[in-house]
Formats: structure tokens, sequence, C-alpha cells
């Protein structure tokens, strides 16, 4: 099929859109006849002495065309128009981990929605040119403590657009959620806190865990998301089998709520027993959600109990920080991991590119034996507050005090290998902001791909992007549908967009430091708002929205 030009020479067929631009040449060579050349000649007819016809053409192929133009005209002008988007990302490396699209293309946003993918310009309200930038999905953390809009700050920085508290989880939904609704620059959600609801459970220690629900709730910036199993009231309790209906209760009052699946941290409650953790297994297995869990001990028994657990009762579990859980244990620990996987079992992790952990001096990872377990000792612990490195003697004031350690004791090697596994997300147990925490809540994504993937040439880059977008957010499909939308750079898609120069992106936080932004990361758009843009974190943007399990009414609960 031909058009036909000004000069009434033949152009082949285009699309809708730009049918109009050669429907009136068209129309106009057709009713003086056809230049030589415009397509096969046939002499013939009433046409065979026009001048414009020394080629000819016959009455049948004038009527054709002619028909053909004629049909054009009913095309709608919607149809034709170029569409203005809100936002044009234009000539960028769009990378797509699910699809395997990696290419220049312009990307149109309309709304919260990705609304094109194209070779072709697009025009839109505000047009950013993003050429020599990777355009991948926002970046997704299944594990961050920082639940402010502080912490949220140096995590835009680093990529992320959706950071969920998984693993420790909230005691109430409800409250959680309705706070962070007021405003927050980063999608987030949670699961429900097995600790806080265990302790609940108990008569004895009800009123004791209220108190420290409401403290917790009250104190905005230490965490909206209570990490205080570090100081439970009933860490050295089991639940009595009599308690257990009402621990089931009040899990799945939390999954009602919007929790996005159970998270489990029972190395910092010791005193549930094995049959207690089994019980939460086979209500997860029931209620058809995931366990999070942050395994009992640095011990392959602990990996084997939460697995043989899952296995038997059909739970789906994801492990968390399986590098600090595995410690030199992680080839055992992945090929246990990774044999369940092949066998069909739902059973994922995570791991973080740092050699150091951070916890609080409190909990119970101190309890005498604590050298022995770990393999180290006061040296190895830094202090959040001072940066100092502890003695016997600080170590004992600030554990009667309480405060957050950084606990060097992990091996480069350890980390590289639990990165270069394929099935293995990368998450980054960011804590709540303080300015000496713990550098991964402010660079593990950018340190992940600068350091890991660029530098080192551990994995490809598009392998590297789907460890944070497209295997977190299908980890998160089974809860929420939200997910379906998530981590995809896709027409379609939530616009949650990570721009990043591939050759620059690179961690800046330090053990030694406060906490600084990562680098090269030019903007962040969540739901189709910039929260960073040309590398500046925009002021008042609020723009996150709740992720939350199926278990409420409507998976697109906004705010």
């Amino acid at each position: 099929m031909y058009w036909l030009d000004w000069n009434c020479q033949a152009v082949p067929a285009v699309a809708a859109p730009l049918a109009r631009k050669y429907l009136f040449t068209t129309l106009w060579c057709a009713s003086r006849g056809f230049r030589r050349g415009s397509l096969e000649p046939q002499v013939t007819g009433p046409w065979r002495n026009d001048p414009l016809n020394a080629s000819g053409y016959t009455r049948d192929r004038i009527l054709a065309v002619l028909a053909v133009a004629a049909a054009a005209l009913a095309i709608p002008a919607a149809a034709t128009a170029q569409e203005t988007y809100d936002i044009v990302l234009a000539g960028g490396r769009v990378m797509d981990p699910e699809t395997g699209l990696d290419a220049v293309r312009n990307v149109g946003i309309n709304g919260s929605t990705i609304a094109a993918i194209s070779e072709e310009a697009l025009d839109g309200e505000v047009v950013v040119d993003v050429a020599g930038l990777v355009v991948s999905p926002g970046f997704i953390d299944l594990h961050a403590h920082g639940q402010t809009n502080r912490a949220n700050e140096f995590q835009a920085r680093d990529g992320v657009t959706t950071a969920l508290e998984m693993e420790s989880g909230v005691g109430r939904l409800a409250g959680y959620l309705a706070e962070r609704r007021k405003g927050a620059i980063l999608n987030y959600g949670a699961t429900v806190s097995h600790m806080s609801v265990r302790t609940l459970a108990m008569p004895r220690r009800r009123d004791a865990a209220q108190n420290a629900l409401e403290a917790a709730e009250d104190d905005a910036e230490g965490g909206l998301v209570e990490l205080s199993f570090i100081a439970s009231v009933a860490r050295y309790d089991p639940v009595a089998p009599d308690e257990y209906p009402a621990l089931r209760d009040a899990l799945a009052q939390g999954l009602a709520e919007g929790a996005l699946g159970i998270g489990m941290a029972h190395q910092y409650y010791p005193g549930a027993s094995l049959e207690e953790i089994l019980e939460v297994f086979k209500f997860a297995s029931a209620a058809n959600t995931t366990i999070y869990t942050h395994v009992r001990d640095m011990a392959i028994s602990a990996i084997q109990e939460v697995i043989a657990n899952a296995v038997a009762t059909g739970a789906s579990l994801h492990i968390v920080h399986m590098n600090s859980s595995s410690l030199w244990n992680v080839s055992p620990v992945l090929e246990l991991i990774g044999g369940v996987q092949r066998r069909g079992f739902d059973v994922t992790t995570e791991a973080y590119p740092y050699t150091g952990a951070s916890t609080g001096l409190q909990s119970t990872i101190f309890d005498p034996g604590w050298q022995d377990k770990l393999q180290i000792s006061y040296g190895d612990l830094q202090w959040q507050d001072t940066g100092e490195r502890l003695t016997e003697e600080t170590f004992n004031s600030y554990r009667a005090t309480g405060g957050t350690v950084i606990i060097h004791m992990m091996k480069e090697e350890w980390i590289r290998e639990a990165l270069a596994t394929d099935f293995v997300m990368v998450a980054s147990d960011g804590m709540p902001y303080a300015p000496g925490a713990h550098p991964r809540s402010a660079g593990t994504f950018s340190r992940f791909l600068g350091r890991y993937v660029r530098d080192e040439g551990l994995m490809p880059l598009m392998d590297g992007l789907a460890k944070i977008t497209i295997m977190p957010a299908k980890r998160l499909e089974g809860m929420t549908d939200q997910a379906s939308t998530m981590g995809r750079l896709q027409v379609g898609a939530t616009a949650d967009i990570t721009v990043f120069d591939p050759e620059t992106i690179i961690d800046t936080a330090t053990f030694e430091d406060d906490l600084s932004y990562s680098e090269g990361v030019a903007h962040v758009l969540v739901n189709g708002e910039f929260v960073v843009r040309d590398g500046e974190n925009v002021p008042d943007a609020m723009p996150g929205t709740a992720i939350v399990g199926r278990g409420t009414s409507g998976s697109k609960a906004g705010g």
C-alpha cells in the first residue's frame, strides 16, 4: 500500500497517526494523474494522453487509491493527533528486566502511569532530556526500617521508590498507615509484627506491651515502625498453646488492616518455641500469606528450621539478610535455599552489600556468649552515636543505657558470593534515621550497582536491576494487586522510575562519617511525580502511597 507526496512520488503506507499527512496529496495527485515513477506503469484508457501521466495508470488502480484515501478520512482526529503527555523522559536507555528491553526510547507519563514507550519523539508538558542515562523501574526495598521522610530523603537519592518494613513489621497496621498517609516521599507498607502480637496474646504481658506500642507510635522520628523487639517485654517468654488462638486472631487482624505478610524476627525473642514458630507457619499457609523472617540464630540449623516449616506447611517464606544470618556458612545456606526453590517451594532471600551489620546493643544478640557465637569481640563493635570502637568497659556501660551499634563481622567474599547468586535479591536493612547510622541506610542500591555490578563486573547491569526491581515486585505479587504494576518499565505500569548514570552511580556514605547522599541518581519519580530532579531532592514532594495487602478493601489505598 502506498500514499503519494506533493511530487506524486510513491510513499510507503504509514500508520493512522501519520495518514493525514499524505491524504490530501494523494487525492490531489489522483485528480491530476500521476508523474512518471509513481508506481508500476500501465498506459491505458482515458489517462494515457494526460501529460502528468506519461507513465499511465489503470482506472481500477486510481479508484483503489481514491477508496483508500477516502477511508482515511474516517480516521478520528483524536487518533491522528500527537498526544501531549504530562512528563516525557526523552532519549534515555530504557531497561526493563521483565521484558529484556534495553534500547534508547522516549517514555511518556500521564498521571501516575507510564502511558507510552516509543522510538518516536513524544510531546510533553515537561520534557526532560535523559540521553546517556539509564531509565529503570524504581528500586524496591523490601527491608527498610527507616519509615520517616528524613530516612526517605536518603533512600530517594539512592534510587528507591518503595521502602517497605517487612522484617520486624508493625504491631498496629491501621495506625501506621494512617500516620504515613499524612505525607510520604516514597511508597510504604509493612508486615504485621509477630513480636508485637505474640506479646499482646499473653495476658500477663498485655499491659506492658500496650505501653511499648504506644511509646513507639508517639516517637515519630525514632520509628513509626517499632523496633521495640530490641527490648520486648516478653522476649524470653514462650506463647502457651492455649494462647495460640489469640495469636492467630491478632495476626489475622493485621492482615485485614493491610499487612503485606508476617514479620518474624525471632532471634530477638528467643523465648519463641519451635512449636510456636511452626504454629505461625501453619497460620501463614492457611491465610496464603508470606513470612519474612530473621532466623533465630547465625547457624545452619536456624535456616533449616524455617525451610522445614515452609516445606511442611506450604507457607511462603522470605529469609531476610541471608548474608548476616549465614556469615561463614553462606555457601551451604545458598545451597539449601536454591535446592528448595528448584523443587518448587516458595522460598526467597535477600542480602545487602556491606560487611557490617547493625542492631541494638540491648538486644538478645549480645546476651552472654555472643563473642563465641559471632566469632568477634568488643573492638568489632562501633557505637553509632560517636563512631568509637567499644571496649569491655564501654560495652557494659552502653548496654546498660541502650543504643545502636554497627557490628563488623562479615568478609567481603561472603558478600560477593551472596550478591552474585541469581536468586538473591538486594535489600538495605536500612536503620531509622540517625546521623551516624549504618551507611546501608543511604547507599545500598548505588553501592550495589556502582561497585559490584559496574566496577567488579559481578553480573550484567540488567541482571543487577532485576534484583532490585522485578524480583521484589514478584515477591509481593501474592499479597497485593499493586505489585503487578511495580518493578516494571512498561506501558500501563506505575510510573515509579529511577534515572541514573551507569558510569557514575556510587554510594558515598561510610562507616566513619555521618550519612551522605549517593551520587549518580539524576531523577526519581514516585507515582509520576519527581521526588529527585537533576540530582537534588524536590522540596515538599509527597507522592508516596500505601502498598497494602489484599486483606483491605481495595489494594489501591492511596495517600
